[in-house]
């Protein structure tokens, strides 16, 4: 694969070295645009020994037979990364300015786009950027992090260039996408509505939207996908086998009706633990001050899944507001699972109804943290996570 690497001026700079390195282990021929600006961060030169190919600064280049190196580098790349990608990088690509080299080839290139942002995280914060991401994204962008952390200006918060590690990985998923080729995997998404009456019920605040990431990523990873969802106002995934159901003991019946032979089950619904024991035939009145509801607990949909003879890799989602690391790591090993995927729920970032989070993995003798991102990459790097230890 023929990879064009953009660097763009920002202290993030110095990762691109690694990412260069990586990248060509992977057998990619990487070639490699600089700003002016990247120059001052870290030395051409460095990248010409690692990649082995001149660095391209200039937008007119007279060593070019035609003197139109960004034509002919946009014609020759595969794939076009920019990492680091700056605020003022991304403002030039949202609004299609092309005054340097860099911002000219994004104009010129046909193939897919990957931008690493790398800023300040009150630059990241800031609306004008993020109506540039969005901006981008639906101009049919992929944006990889940024990750969340401590940064070189002594901020703390997102900002920070994803590792060049998990940049890479990305990039062999997005170009890979075969890794869960011939498997078949059975995913719940959504909440639950409990009924008391004919119309009031019991429920939670799940969107559905990290279930239904899943499902859609994991059937352009090449995997038969079904997909069992509560009530969302989501569109159902193209190529995927959806089920509408309601309340936890639908969920619990069309789970068990679909699990044979699947290779993989991702509990990601927000089920109801408790439900009520009477549902009124008619509407209740209200009349006192105070009123009692009889619960009963529901079916443990993902336990009753991992207690089968021959259970599929299980996979469980934890949504917490405290204790995180120790109510998911219980769980895990509770309910018998293969990994769970934690969140915080309540935070300023993150969560239900939100259309970023951050996961932290858990399996036996192992953990990953993943940082805040948009829905649909952190569903491929778990998915990747999950396939990697399928395989192995």
């Amino acid at each position: 694969m023929r990879v064009l690497l953009g660097i763009s001026g920002g202290i993030a700079a110095y990762k691109s070295a690694e990412l260069v390195r990586l990248l060509t282990r992977q057998g990619c021929d990487v070639r490699v645009v600089m700003t002016e600006a990247a120059t001052q961060f870290i030395s051409p030169l460095t990248f010409q020994a690692l990649s082995a190919h001149p660095v391209h600064t200039q937008l007119l280049d007279a060593n070019q037979e035609n003197a139109m190196g960004h034509i002919n580098l946009a014609r020759w790349a595969d794939l076009f990364l920019i990492a680091p990608a700056t605020a003022n990088c991304l403002a030039k690509f949202s609004y299609g300015l092309a005054d340097d080299l860099l911002s000219t080839l994004y104009l010129a290139v046909e193939c897919p786009v990957f931008i690493a942002p790398a800023m300040n995280q009150a630059m990241w914060h800031k609306p004008t950027t993020q109506e540039n991401i969005n901006r981008l994204i639906r101009h049919g962008m992929t944006i990889i992090g940024p990750d969340a952390g401590s940064q070189a200006c002594g901020d703390i918060g997102p900002g920070r260039m994803t590792e060049p590690e998990a940049i890479v990985q990305k990039l062999c998923i997005q170009n890979n996408p075969g890794i869960l080729q011939g498997k078949k995997i059975l995913i719940t998404a959504g909440p639950t509505r409990e009924k008391l009456d004919p119309i009031r019920y019991i429920t939670n605040r799940s969107s559905g939207k990290m279930g239904y990431a899943l499902a859609e990523q994991a059937q352009q990873l090449g995997a038969q996908v079904t997909l069992i969802s509560g009530p969302v106002v989501l569109a159902a995934p193209e190529h995927v086998n959806t089920v509408l159901v309601e309340s936890a003991e639908e969920m619990y019946t069309a789970v068990m009706q679909h699990i044979a032979d699947q290779d993989i089950m991702i509990a990601a619904a927000a089920v109801a633990d408790y439900t009520p024991v009477n549902v009124k035939a008619e509407k209740i009145k209200t009349q006192n001050d105070q009123t009692e509801l009889q619960l009963h607990k529901t079916k443990d949909i993902v336990a009753s899944v991992a207690s089968l003879t021959n259970k599929p890799f299980t996979v469980g989602f934890a949504a917490e507001t405290e204790n995180l690391k120790q109510y998911a790591q219980d769980k895990l090993t509770r309910k018998n699972l293969d990994m769970i995927a934690a969140n915080w729920v309540g935070q300023k970032e993150g969560g239900f109804d939100s259309a970023v989070n951050a996961l932290q993995v858990y399996w036996q003798n192992g953990q990953k943290i993943f940082p805040m991102t948009n829905k649909s990459q952190l569903a491929n790097q778990l998915l990747a996570l999950i396939a990697e230890k399928l395989h192995a």
